[in-house]
């Protein structure tokens, strides 16, 4: 398995998945510089028009970045487009993205061939995000570069099955970049992606817990306290599965037990800039990982502890 050359500046063998809100250029352009590569929604940058300024501040950075520190620059970054017919910005912010020539994009909820074209016609990749096998073939049979195998446990919408079903199935028809989520937030977890066929690891809910998320101080300490026993995985939000923290229901009026009788939500991205219409304002997403969670970090920190843990991991299976 071999990854496009664009990876060969990551010094952990991650990606920063993009979290709705809560990822920003600050974050973004931190992940990078410590050697994974960071990713935002475009959806987070709003107005529409604040998308373009948010590219050059990245761009700006990491380009600063690079020529103090030639022999060891920083890695790409990526943004992700939500491909899901309520989002009435797609294209607009497509637009954008080619103007900047963004090196990675990912795209979730919906294969698009027209995205992907437009993508690879300046030499861009695009990495889909999957919750099963048959929605990875139908992403590569439209123009996907890469596949991202969203498991169970997984922060935001995630699948429901086991990662080594899920890998094993795709790597036995596909060779090409394989990312895995899944409550990975350790480096002996990237090393473990990486033993079932993985490429590399992706990684969310650790960063929540990061000084640059845009995330209230109160979420930030709720994934620090909480552990896999805290998460709630329900549909009732956004009209699909995901994972969310019991504690921020009960705080927010909701009690976890009587989730199942509410009225399920249609998930509406249109509706994305009115904070009053977010489900998801007071209702905080989290993967499974988070009981190895234990402070709020920079980010420069967290990566320097999964890279320590990643190498601890490979000295004791070598040992």
């Amino acid at each position: 398995m071999s990854l496009p050359a664009l990876f060969k500046t990551l010094t952990l063998p991650a990606v920063a998945s993009p979290m709705f809100i809560i990822s920003n250029p600050e974050m973004v352009i931190a992940q990078c510089k410590a050697g994974i590569v960071g990713s935002f929604p475009a959806l987070n940058a709003r107005p529409q028009e604040a998308l373009d300024d948010w590219l050059t501040q990245i761009e700006d950075a990491l380009d600063a970045h690079n020529q103090v520190n030639p022999d060891s620059p920083a890695a790409p970054f990526a943004v992700n487009q939500i491909v899901h017919r309520s989002n009435d910005r797609l294209m607009a912010d497509l637009e954008v993205c080619v103007k900047h020539e963004v090196p990675i994009v990912i795209t979730s909820l919906g294969a698009v061939e027209a995205v992907n074209e437009a993508v690879h016609s300046y030499g861009g990749i695009v990495l889909h995000d999957v919750i099963n096998n048959r929605y990875a073939k139908k992403a590569i049979e439209k123009g996907a570069d890469g596949l991202i195998a969203v498991a169970t446990g997984a922060g935001g919408h995630a699948g429901t099955l086991s990662p080594l079903a899920l890998i094993g199935e795709i790597r036995s028809w596909f060779g090409g970049p394989l990312l895995l989520s899944g409550a990975i937030s350790t480096g002996a977890s990237i090393l473990a992606a990486q033993a079932m066929g993985a490429d590399l690891g992706y990684i969310g809910s650790a960063f929540i817990a990061s000084q640059e998320a845009n995330a209230d101080a109160a979420y930030k300490q709720m994934i620090v306290d909480c552990s896999a026993d805290d998460i709630l995985y329900t549909d009732r939000f956004t009209g699909i599965h995901g994972n969310y923290l019991a504690p921020s229901l009960t705080a927010a009026g909701i009690d976890p037990k009587d989730i199942l009788k509410e009225e399920k939500n249609n998930m509406d991205f249109a509706k994305a800039n009115a904070d009053n219409a977010q489900a998801w304002k007071h209702i905080w997403g989290s993967g499974q990982g988070i009981g190895t969670v234990e402070r709020v970090e920079p980010v420069a920190d967290i990566v320097a502890r999964l890279k320590a843990e990643y190498s601890a991991a490979r000295v004791r299976l070598l040992g």
